[in-house]
């Protein structure tokens, strides 16, 4: 079978299948796993990851006003490939390739025949179910529940850890302007890693918000891992929130409980690195109880960069 993956968690989910040599193309944005990236790319994007938040924002804004689509299908490498089976996405417009603009390509440049399948998860549950799609699509459907039986059973073990430990409340900061807090799986995983989510819903799509509304809930901790961001270029912005109206007056600030996550790689897609995403909340919220492997990897403490700048 030939398989392309337009969507970087599907094509994690794969290669955890077994099923890494199946995979013929990939998404612009599937380059987590060394041995794939070799692949040809199918898509990529009209926004160039250029400016700060703000100019990106107004950039995809620009582009759906304009009836455009912010991915863009290589049809003439996916004619190529001519492929069984793709995976996209329906979940948001601005995460990856639509399932609209794939559908077209396949039927106008792959005869209709490859079977498109899309994977739109906004809560756990929804993330485990991918599994069970995408191993029954791909005729490993015992391997999918294995997967996700491991998966869940690392998950209960930081939920069990964190058992009778203080709970804090949290707001992480999914895009600094203007700002957006994380919504969809992210408040269930701060759950299991014994936090408090504020100003988001679990399930719900990550909501604009004011920064009043920060001040306002003055957070234990502030965990910024903006979408499609690494850490440091989290950190080229990090003066448009630290510039803000009384900033240093937050309790977080003060106490020193703000970090920098790794959005991009550990908490923008709904697959098997789940668990990484909520041990890295594990760390962060309660150090005594985990060690920090993840660290400077998934996560920074801000106070230590700023003492070093």
């Amino acid at each position: 079978m030939k398989i392309v993956s337009l969507l970087p968690s599907a094509t994690e989910i794969i290669c955890e299948l077994g099923l890494e040599d199946q995979l013929v193309g990939r998404s612009h944005e599937c380059n987590t796993i060394p041995s794939i990236r070799e692949l040809p790319v199918v898509t990529d994007s009209s926004v160039k990851n250029t400016g700060n938040s703000l100019q990106i924002d107004k950039n995809i804004k620009s582009i759906l006003k304009s009836g455009l689509s912010i991915f863009n299908v290589n049809v003439n490498v996916l004619a190529e490939l001519d492929p069984d089976i793709i995976f996209t996405q329906d979940h948001c417009e601005v995460c990856a390739v639509s399932l609209d603009d794939v559908q077209r390509a396949v039927n106008e440049y792959c005869g209709g025949r490859a079977k498109v399948i899309s994977l739109s998860p906004v809560n756990l549950s929804e993330i485990f179910e991918t599994f069970y799609t995408v191993g029954k699509a791909l005729d490993v459907p015992k391997k999918a529940e294995e997967l996700v039986e491991k998966l869940k059973s690392r998950l209960d073990i930081i939920r069990s850890t964190v058992i009778g430990e203080s709970v804090k409340k949290v707001a992480c900061i999914e895009w600094i302007e203007p700002l957006m807090t994380g919504g969809n799986w992210i408040p269930e995983l701060l759950e299991i890693a014994g936090g408090e989510y504020l100003l988001s819903e679990p399930g719900k799509h990550s909501p604009w918000i004011e920064w009043d509304d920060i001040l306002k809930e003055d957070p234990d901790v502030i965990l910024i891992m903006p979408c499609g961001y690494p850490i440091e270029q989290t950190m080229k912005e990090i003066h448009l929130l630290t510039q803000k109206t009384k900033w240093a007056d937050l309790k977080a600030v003060q106490n020193g409980e703000v970090y920098i996550l790794d959005g991009n790689r550990y908490f923008n897609r709904p697959g098997p690195g789940v668990y990484e995403s909520t041990r890295i909340l594990g760390e962060v919220l309660h150090p005594k109880l985990f060690k920090p492997v993840y660290h400077k990897d998934g996560w920074i403490h801000l106070s230590e960069q700023l003492e070093k700048a």
